[in-house]
């Protein structure tokens, strides 16, 4: 993939890709990892592609993962962050709006999909009857601290062009389950939708496309559904290198944006960026 039109926040006084000249001491900076702060549902894709690109770099990467409204909380409350790769155009372009940064760069796609316990009859066709049943436990993750929330609740929306109602309806009925601050945490290493689906917690789920391939991995009898196209919903996601950040987190932004990265992404089910 091209990566014209990429223009990377990084103030340094050297050149953007930080390099460091043949024979010149290493910097302090040079020798500190790149904070990077991911969506959680690009936590397997990004270890991959950190993995990859430091076979063939020195960089050290200190990679942390969570809803990216909760992280971008964190940076605007003063975080050291140098990259961030959010589930949304959105939040990273409120830290440009705020000077933070310069641009947002596309560089990956999702969509979502509902994930069902294997009892549930759910199909794409019967799909919104499904969701607003009384007897259907609807589960999302949190809107506001979680772009795959507010995603659920742009499905909601579309409902009520097709039932009057249905919007309030599943708002209303909807478990925010995952991706909030006070939301309940899985064990270590266990997918959070598996999780929750595994402990019946709700009858079907609304996430990403990808989220939902991870979690049928763990627990094999999730059905996965494709949301109809009436109530379809995409997630654009969005990559900031901060402004003041460390010079080798170029490279690396580089780097996912590369043909390389967009491969490993595309391997986890991402889309890659509109053109």
């Amino acid at each position: 993939m091209a990566k014209q039109g990429l223009v990377l926040a990084i103030s340094l006084g050297s050149t953007l890709m930080g390099g460091i000249a043949q024979g010149a001491p290493m910097s302090t900076e040079a020798t500190a990892p790149i904070e990077l702060r991911a969506a959680g549902s690009l936590k397997a894709a990004m270890n991959d592609i950190i993995a990859a690109y430091q076979a063939k770099s020195d960089a050290k990467v200190a990679a942390q993962y969570a809803p990216s409204g909760l992280l971008l909380k964190r940076i605007q409350e003063g975080e050291q962050v140098d990259i961030f790769a959010s589930a949304n155009m959105k939040h990273p372009q409120a830290l440009v709006d705020a000077g933070a940064g310069q641009e947002v760069q596309m560089f990956a796609r999702n969509q979502l999909c509902a994930i069902a316990q294997a009892d549930v009859p759910l199909t794409s066709a019967n799909l919104l009857d499904t969701l607003l049943a009384p007897q259907t436990k609807l589960g999302t993750s949190t809107p506001k601290a979680d772009p795959a929330g507010d995603y659920a609740w742009a499905v909601f929306a579309k409902a009520e062009a097709l039932k009057a109602n249905a919007k309030t309806t599943l708002e209303t009925k909807a478990l925010q389950l995952t991706g909030g601050p006070d939301s309940a945490k899985p064990p270590k290493d266990r997918n959070p939708y598996a999780w929750v689906m595994e402990n019946k917690q709700a009858d079907v789920f609304l996430t990403y496309c990808t989220n939902a391939v991870l979690a049928q991995k763990e627990v094999p009898s999730l059905k996965i559904v494709d949301l109809p196209p009436e109530l379809a919903v995409g997630a654009d996601y969005g990559l900031l290198v901060l402004k003041d950040a460390n010079s080798a987190a170029a490279p690396l932004a580089e780097f996912i944006l590369s043909p390389e990265g967009q491969a490993i992404l595309t391997g986890y089910g991402f889309q890659p960026p509109k053109k």
